[in-house]
């Protein structure tokens, strides 16, 4: 898939691995729209960037707020070639502890915004990316969604988390059976241990350790190697129905 003149849609892209993502895609020529949260630094990350990249206030986990902006991203930049789902919340609850067990509602947060979120953000994306004229292997779209390396060796405490990051795992290959036909190829990376705000309150001497965890290379990931492994598998029509872990080989402990 060309980047240069594609529209592309980067959810959770007012900061983080989304932030970053966004950036190479206009550095390459795409025509971007980041969808974020209303609170977030959307507004200010677009104007960075630079025309014609928009920003659009979207909670992924409102099936409605998801195909308006959608529906408005068509009107305005034209239809999707390229959507790349990062938005996602992380969180740490014990299913029983000393309170007692755990609140259903905090299982299924993040499974409404991790997995669900990502599959509706596919569909009304695919919807959009079947139209389009093929290139000439007959592609015509391509989706990239976040994971973790949390789906394969979760943590004690990430239950919830590390059902929703695995439920995006499960489905890509699936999913991209479904689209093939469609010429819509579905890719996911698991990124392990990366340099985002999700890490900005842990103390210095914690971040040390986690680093220390990586065999290498011994530090966090930096969220402009996750763009660029986006933008290869954006290029690479091979690549497809999989996913790869980004991780520095990490493997975490059970705590």
């Amino acid at each position: 898939m060309k980047v240069q003149g594609a529209v592309a849609v980067v959810t959770g892209g007012a900061s983080g691995l989304g932030k970053a993502t966004a950036a190479r895609l206009v550095a390459a020529g795409a025509k971007v729209a980041l969808l974020d949260r209303p609170n977030s630094d959307g507004p200010r990350v677009a104007k960075e960037l630079g025309e014609p990249t928009q920003f659009l206030q979207t909670d992924v986990s409102n099936a409605a707020a998801v195909a308006s902006s959608f529906q408005s991203i068509q009107q305005s930049l034209g239809p999707v070639s390229i959507l790349v789902n990062c938005a996602g919340i992380g969180v740490s609850v014990p299913t029983l502890g000393a309170l007692g067990p755990a609140k259903l509602d905090d299982f299924l947060r993040p499974i409404q915004v991790n997995l669900v979120g990502t599959f509706n953000c596919i569909r009304l994306a695919a919807s959009q990316m079947a139209k389009n004229e093929p290139n000439e292997d007959g592609e015509r779209g391509v989706i990239v969604n976040t994971s973790s390396v949390a789906a394969f060796d979760g943590q004690a405490r990430q239950g919830a988390y590390a059902a929703s990051k695995a439920g995006i795992v499960g489905m890509t290959l699936p999913i991209a059976r479904d689209l093939s036909e469609h010429g819509i190829r579905v890719m996911t990376i698991a990124p392990g241990l990366f340099d985002t705000s999700m890490m900005s309150g842990f103390p210095q001497e914690v971040l040390e350790g986690l680093k220390a965890q990586v065999p290498f290379p011994k530090r966090l990931g930096r969220p402009d190697e996750f763009a660029a492994l986006v933008l290869h598998i954006v290029e690479n029509a091979m690549l497809n129905g999989e996913t790869i872990r980004l991780d520095g080989a990490i493997r975490f402990a059970p705590r």
